[in-house]
């Protein structure tokens, strides 16, 4: 059977760096082994679900140049969580319970105090029928149950190898609301079974849902797939998620970092591997291999993004970023391309050399001396060889020299002291706009 993997974002807010992760593993892996790489939508809670999220995060992945195989979505498929929930229910493995969350506290604190360990008692398990319909007849509608079997649950994890979970020590999770709802523990199962997905890749605050999820299948006569759990990404600020700001892929872009810059550090981070720029993602699926993969947490730092962001820009040809500076020419990126930190900064350089540059601040001497220049500045046409020209004709008329000699020039040109060669940039000034600004 081919591979076949998912990537399961629910929409309740913008994709961060350690959704985008699991994205990127599964499509490595999945084109590394030619399977099939599918989108499913988990929104089956409709009250956080979004449609904006949904389609950011379809938006985000197609920017990253992470496309599916197929695709649907959760909240379309009640109908089959529904026959799933029947088959368990007569098969004995879900039970319907009628305790308010306040009477379960209340249970949990008592077995609290007396050194037991806080997991559902299976009281529901015990009530008759006529109970269970005086707990109806006052209003109480049930969440269902699922019967865990008292044996121990072990598969050989692709990345934490194996893990061994004991069934009595855990409690019989809720899988169905009282809304009717089916919650992820119990819907995932069902898509994932349905669809025959072969490989479940997702991170590693997963392992106690799959250890439940693993009698689940086994009771809903599904083939098991193989379970592989990443270690997480942390921040200095601890443990990444939408809650907080700054590392979901929206305000990254915006911020002007590439989607390779992002893929090559999150393929890589966590591994054995060095994490360096490449230029494709085709590159990347050569070196993916689920060995590489270490169990500790991943230390994200968005400084050594930044830098890769840098290695990378520096690197791509013009026709990967037309795209992005259409306002652009080849010529102005090969030019600018090796200062640059991030794409929005091309813009920036754009503006200076075509729009109104402010003010130098410049004293009366340097001013004094930029319009002595003018009388050495070479007539066009201008290349890379004119800004030496310049300054060689402009040396035995003045005593300055080194930074004396060329920041004056730059300062009034650019309004900057520092950017890409000034060789490079002053034919993309050109000698109207240079006179211009020499004597502003």
């Amino acid at each position: 059977m081919t591979a076949k993997v998912r990537f399961a974002p629910s929409p309740t807010g913008y994709l961060h760096l350690g959704n985008v992760r699991t994205a990127l593993v599964n499509w490595l892996f999945a084109h590394k082994v030619g399977g099939e790489f599918w989108l499913r939508i988990d929104d089956t809670d409709a009250e956080r679900s979004k449609a904006e999220y949904e389609d950011a995060l379809r938006e985000d992945l197609l920017w990253l140049g992470i496309e599916w195989n197929g695709t649907f979505k959760q909240s379309e498929r009640f109908a089959e969580y529904e026959e799933a929930k029947q088959k368990l229910i007569s098969s004995g493995r879900l039970y319907p319970c009628y305790e308010t969350q306040e009477e379960l506290d209340v249970q949990r604190k008592m077995q609290a105090g007396r050194g037991l360990p806080p997991i559902y008692n299976r009281a529901s398990l015990k009530l008759s029928d006529e109970q269970k319909a005086k707990y109806e007849s006052e209003g109480r509608k049930p969440h269902y149950r699922f019967l865990l079997e008292d044996k121990p649950i072990i598969w050989n994890d692709l990345i934490r190898g194996e893990v061994k979970f004991q069934a009595t020590h855990m409690s019989d999770p809720v899988l169905v609301r009282e809304d009717h709802v089916p919650l992820y523990t119990f819907a995932s199962v069902v898509d994932d079974g349905q669809t025959d997905v072969t490989h479940i890749v997702r991170g590693e605050d997963h392992v106690s849902n799959t250890a439940v999820q693993v009698q689940i299948f086994e009771a809903l006569g599904y083939k098991l797939p193989q379970f592989g759990h990443l270690a997480l990404l942390k921040t200095k600020e601890g443990e990444m998620s939408k809650r907080v700001g700054g590392n979901d892929i929206r305000t990254l872009r915006e911020n002007g970092i590439m989607p390779m810059a992002i893929n090559s550090l999150l393929a890589h981070i966590g591994t054995s591997d060095a994490v360096e720029p490449f230029m494709e993602l085709t590159k990347l699926v050569e070196t993916f291999d689920f060995k590489k993969f270490g169990r500790a947490p991943a230390n994200y730092d968005v400084v050594e993004l930044e830098k890769l962001n840098e290695k990378l820009l520096h690197k791509l040809p013009f026709k990967e970023v037309n795209s992005l500076i259409q306002f652009a020419d080849e010529t102005f990126w090969e030019s600018v391309k090796a200062n640059l930190k991030n794409i929005s900064e091309a813009k920036m350089w754009w503006d200076i050399l075509h729009g109104e540059v402010l003010a130098a601040d410049l004293s009366a001497e340097d001013r004094d001396f930029l319009h002595k220049t003018l009388a050495f500045l070479p007539l066009e046409p201008w290349n890379e060889s004119t800004w030496d020209a310049w300054l060689y004709a402009i040396k035995p008329t003045t005593e300055r020299k080194g930074k004396e000699l060329f920041m004056p020039i730059r300062k009034a040109l650019t309004g900057l002291d520092h950017g890409p060669e000034f060789k490079k940039l002053l034919p993309l000034l050109g000698y109207e706009r240079t006179v211009k600004r020499l004597t502003a």
